[in-house]
């Protein structure tokens, strides 16, 4: 499951549409947002979170609201008939520090409800199900993290995550957008450190490999160009891969902008386009020898003439490799995507986007 973030004070009604309308195309279907409320803005608030709720139900989109008791009492709610939000478009509430198992174990029968996955133990589990809590409808949401430096390790998320999975606990992490950040540090906002200068595409096809992730939100408040084309391929099973052209040669170039499978027999140090060959897709003209220089990670190669019957096919390495006499390096994939090449596995079509 696929979502993005909505902070109530950043966009107009407009620009909170477009960019749901945008999304949902692309496949989410999910929103959150955070109901940290100033006591001075309260009214404010109220209607801002009323018109996100008729966005989302228009879009048949769940929506998510970060809440505390303060906020609450600031809507005109408490514990006992918060669930009334759902009449607001409300589906599900995150709920963190100071709100009690039974009170939350309550909620849990009429409500979805998110837990903190990063404070929840053994003993919240134990008295949460001594409460009868309904399980079906609770989630274990991970935090943000906009500080640099502070994100949580990869390892330590897996751990974490491991013993959610155990006590029968769906998951969800956040990736940052790579188009506008959010303030006050403007540094993006992931769960795990490793994704803070990450593509959101490739910080998302990451943790849509983990096994131990059920959700993915966004929670930036918006993505850039790239990423949007290539949420929008994928939704084609295509993992669309930007790289600079060292060739100028007319033909290649363009023949390479085609979708391409790798081989479903996929090799350990490169990726293999089955089509290549077996089409000619550059194979029905003679490929002189031509810039056979080290093929670092990611180049993207052509086999020449005197590779014989391999002629024509194309590659993209997985690892680095040494210069071959019989093989042309005409591009490179970009830093960013080269993030994506582990998760091209063997059948999975790509599709290569020469940029300038």
């Amino acid at each position: 499951m696929l979502g993005i973030s909505i902070y109530l004070t950043n966009q107009s009604m407009e620009e909170q549409e477009s960019y749901i309308q945008k999304m949902r195309q692309l496949g989410f279907d999910n929103v959150f947002t955070s109901l940290h409320i100033p006591e001075d803005n309260s009214k404010n608030y109220k209607e801002r979170l009323a018109d996100l709720g008729k966005l989302t139900q228009l879009y048949n989109m769940e929506l998510f609201a970060d809440i505390s008791p303060k906020s609450l009492g600031y809507l005109g709610y408490t514990f006992k008939n918060v669930h009334q939000l759902q009449e607001w478009g409300v589906t599900g509430l995150r709920v963190d520090y100071g709100i009690a198992d039974e009170t939350i174990a309550e909620l849990s029968k009429q409500i979805n409800i998110a837990l903190n996955a990063s404070t929840i133990t053994h003993e919240n589990m134990k008295r949460l199900r001594k409460y009868d809590a309904d399980f079906s409808s609770i989630e274990a949401w991970h935090n943000y993290y906009p500080r640099p430096e502070t994100g949580l390790s990869l390892e330590d998320f897996n751990e974490k995550n491991r013993f959610l999975k155990n006590e029968g606990v769906n998951v969800m992490a956040f990736i940052p957008g790579d188009g506008e950040k959010r303030g006050p540090l403007f540094q993006g906002l992931p769960t795990i450190e490793a994704h803070r200068n990450r593509s959101t595409f490739s910080s998302y096809l990451e943790f849509l490999n983990n096994k131990w992730v059920d959700k993915v939100l966004i929670s930036d408040p918006s993505i850039s160009k790239s990423s949007e084309k290539q949420f929008a391929k994928y939704e084609h099973d295509t993992i669309l891969l930007r790289a600079l052209c060292y060739s100028d040669n007319k033909t290649s170039k363009e023949r390479l902008r085609v979708k391409q499978t790798n081989r479903l027999d996929a090799a350990r140090d490169v990726i293999r386009s089955a089509e290549s060959r077996q089409y000619g897709l550059i194979g029905d003209f003679p490929i002189k020898p031509d810039h056979t220089i080290e093929r670092k990670e990611g180049s993207i190669t052509v086999d020449n003439e005197k590779y014989g019957r391999y002629q024509g096919e194309i590659q993209i390495t997985k690892r680095p490799l040494p210069a071959d006499e019989k093989v042309n390096v005409i591009g490179r994939v970009i830093d960013e995507d080269r993030f994506l090449l582990p998760f091209i596995k063997g059948g999975m079509a790509f599709q290569i986007e020469w940029i300038d």
